[in-house]
């Protein structure tokens, strides 16, 4: 059986990723640092934190469900305690794009991160249309990427990423370079700024008159037909008044060169300030 070490386990991250390795094939050890996360592990899962040095004993992956900003202290702090040939399981591209991890060119470093739910899905049951997370019920995609270490260690780091963002429908293997241009890229600096646009848009017209729920109602009907209707999920045009505002709205609310947040500075920029 193998033995995982789970740092940060007691927090919110790594409290999602123990329940569905409570009762996986693999050995757990939990660590955490922190009272309040001790007790969660103590109340929730029925762990008891465990020494780092005891943890990393026959531990054949390492996994850091810690902050981005605490991946590079974390790491360093346990690099040398690390036996050749361990696994070492990092679940943003973040700390691995800016540098962050020590080098040893003896030990295998894999990226993992969910896709989450998608909003265009299958799901019938009610838990797994609430799970908008992903990890519990609904079913969801991953990424993978093996940053270093033998072609064989992809499988068992895909192998630990299905068990820990279960239940999986699809996995994509990426570069850590890929992964940093749909996150932070794609899914935070666009489509997370884009949607506070559109919270703060609506908020505008209800300031403008319009009843609260009414504008809420309005947006978010016609965010799920036209999102649809653009990722072709539905067959469908629009009408031409539509177009006719798209082309309008796109350069009034869009810059002509915002696609440059996608260069490989802007992303390496973006990753310094998460990290």
């Amino acid at each position: 059986m193998t033995k995982i070490a789970l740092f940060g386990a007691g927090g919110k991250m790594g409290m999602r990723l123990g329940a569905n390795l409570k009762n996986s094939s693999y050995a757990v050890a939990p660590v955490e640092v922190s009272e309040s996360g001790k007790a969660r592990l103590s109340n929730e899962l029925g762990w008891q934190a465990a020494p780092i040095d005891h943890a990393l004993d026959g531990a054949g992956i390492v996994v850091l469900a810690v902050p981005d900003t605490a991946i590079g202290k974390v790491a360093h702090g346990i690099i040398d305690k690390l036996a050749p040939g361990t696994m070492v399981v990092i679940l943003d591209a973040a700390a691995p794009y800016a540098g962050h991890l020590p080098k040893r060119d003896d030990i295998t470093y894999f990226v993992t991160h969910p896709c989450h739910p998608p909003i265009f899905n299958d799901e019938t049951d009610m838990a797994a249309k609430l799970d908008r997370f992903g990890g519990i019920a609904a079913k969801q995609a991953i990424v993978c990427c093996l940053m270093q270490g033998p072609e064989s260690d992809y499988a068992k780091g895909e192998a630990v990423a299905k068990t820990i963002w279960a239940p999986v429908m699809r996995s994509h293997r990426l570069t850590v370079e890929q992964l940093a241009l749909l996150e932070p890229g794609l899914a935070e600096t666009v489509v997370a700024s884009l949607l506070d646009v559109m919270r703060e848009a609506m908020d505008e017209v209800v300031r403008r008159g319009v009843p609260e729920l009414a504008a809420r109602d309005f947006l978010l009907g016609h965010m799920n037909i036209l999102a649809a209707v653009i990722f072709k999920e539905q067959p469908g045009v629009f009408s031409d008044a539509c177009n006719k505002a798209i082309q309008f709205g796109k350069p009034v609310l869009m810059r002509d060169d915002w696609k440059r947040v996608f260069e490989p500075g802007e992303i390496a920029a973006s990753i310094q300030r998460i990290t």
